[in-house]
């Protein structure tokens, strides 16, 4: 099927889910949670297939992020479960006002028509995007990477069994067949198909979307997330978070990459970073690249010119040190992508300031960034991270996936 022939058939799909009740919706997330872990022995033989064709050409962390084992496949199951579990936002009178003259004027959530997802090498987003998508009354076209699309075919083939076992179209998920450049742009110039745009990947990836779509467009993803150990900062509690929020999975966009550690407590608190993130860790040690100030107090990679405005998404962590609080929101808003920030410290002056200050969709006191997340948030899963500030901004779930109208209710006026 070509990708203008898919369009069409989800603009078909769309009216079509209008009509769809909230009730029947639910038992098709139902279903298609159960019909993604009964299909759990073939997407896991066809995710093997990108695997190893994959392996050798990326990094250990990147083939991380685009395995699935039965464990990811049950967590990408209760994640669609969830999704059915929350409120659904279409039809919400987000305002209503009386007029003087009886007009009764109700601004109205309504879905947005269709949304289409352009990502890489992340399965997962298939089943969390597709989920997102019908709970908030929009129907969906997926576009993957051709590293993930044999995995995203076995998936959506599942999500399909499931819509179709409720009696409900398999269109109202489709996933694109060609994973060539041309099909992506297809999707960018889609006027009149594509309601809204979201692209889930890459710095290239994000911009190509951003400069070239013809369609409105949503800015994610791009993570180059700081975190701030001030002067009055927990040690302990510091070193923890700093190790989870690097370690815990660096392929991720909520990973932290640029650590900024205030001058007063430098000299004492580093060795302890080198020893928790690089001494002690064998398997995979953390490659610390330091500016000048740090090369003085502990050994790493002397920091190159880009290293405070890259996203590295490994075992990578550029450190910077400052004199005070002010310094780092300075540097943090200047290299910043917009994502996610922390700040460690006991002084509630300075964490109130970061949090006013800081120009990010998601700031941190005491806390990993790894918490910038539609399931941690409470969303049951995530359509992406906005870095944006217009329509969405930061993870975005069901209430991020409608658009509004007005309805007015009168009894005869005229003006």
């Amino acid at each position: 099927m070509t990708t203008k022939e898919l369009l069409e058939k989800s603009k078909i799909a769309r009216a079509q889910l209008s009509t769809v009740s909230v009730e029947q919706i639910n038992d098709a997330l139902l279903a298609m949670a159960d019909s993604l872990v009964a299909s759990t022995d073939n997407i896991l033989t066809e995710n093997n297939k990108d695997v190893e064709k994959a392996r050798g050409t990326v990094s250990d962390v990147m083939i991380d992020r685009l395995s699935l084992s039965k464990e990811r496949i049950e967590g990408m199951a209760q994640g669609v479960r969830d999704v059915a579990a929350l409120p659904c936002p279409v039809g919400k009178v987000l305002k209503r006002v009386t007029r003087g003259n009886g007009l009764v004027i109700e601004k109205t959530a309504v879905a947005l028509g269709t949304v289409a997802i352009i990502y890489e090498s992340r399965p997962n987003v298939t089943s969390d995007a597709a989920a997102l998508a019908l709970k908030s009354g929009n129907a969906c076209v997926l576009r993957c990477g051709k590293e993930a699309h044999s995995s995203a075919a076995a998936i959506v083939s599942a999500l399909q069994d499931g819509l179709e076992k409720v009696g409900l179209s398999r269109d109202f998920v489709l996933l694109v067949e060609d994973t060539t450049r041309q099909s992506a742009n297809e999707l960018m110039t889609a006027d009149g198909y594509i309601d809204l745009l979201i692209p889930r990947g890459g710095k290239g990836l994000i911009s190509a979307c951003v400069r070239n779509a013809t369609v409105p467009c949503i800015q994610t993803g791009t993570g180059i997330c700081h975190i701030y150990v001030d002067d009055s900062a927990d040690i302990d509690m510091a070193l923890n978070i700093i190790e989870n929020a690097k370690t815990s999975r660096p392929s991720v966009c909520n990973a932290e990459e640029v650590l900024v550690v205030n001058s007063a407590i430098a000299e004492s608190f580093l060795p302890k970073l080198k020893a928790r993130l690089v001494d002690d860790r064998a398997e995979n040690p953390v490659e610390l690249r330091l500016d000048e100030r740090a090369a003085e107090i502990i050994d790493g990679t002397p920091a190159g010119a880009d290293d405070f405005d890259t996203e590295f998404l490994d075992y990578i962590l550029a450190v910077k040190i400052v004199d005070s609080v002010d310094e780092a929101i300075e540097h943090i808003n200047l290299h910043s992508t917009g994502h996610s920030e922390a700040i460690i410290t006991s002084t509630p002056e300075a964490a109130d300031s970061f949090a006013r200050r800081i120009d990010s969709s998601s700031v941190y006191v005491n806390a990993s960034t790894r918490f910038t997340d539609g399931g941690e948030f409470g969303l049951g899963c995530e359509m992406g991270i906005s870095t944006q500030k217009l329509h969405a901004r930061g993870p975005m779930g069901l209430e991020e996936l409608t658009t509004y109208k007005y309805i007015i209710k009168g009894t005869g006026q005229i003006r």
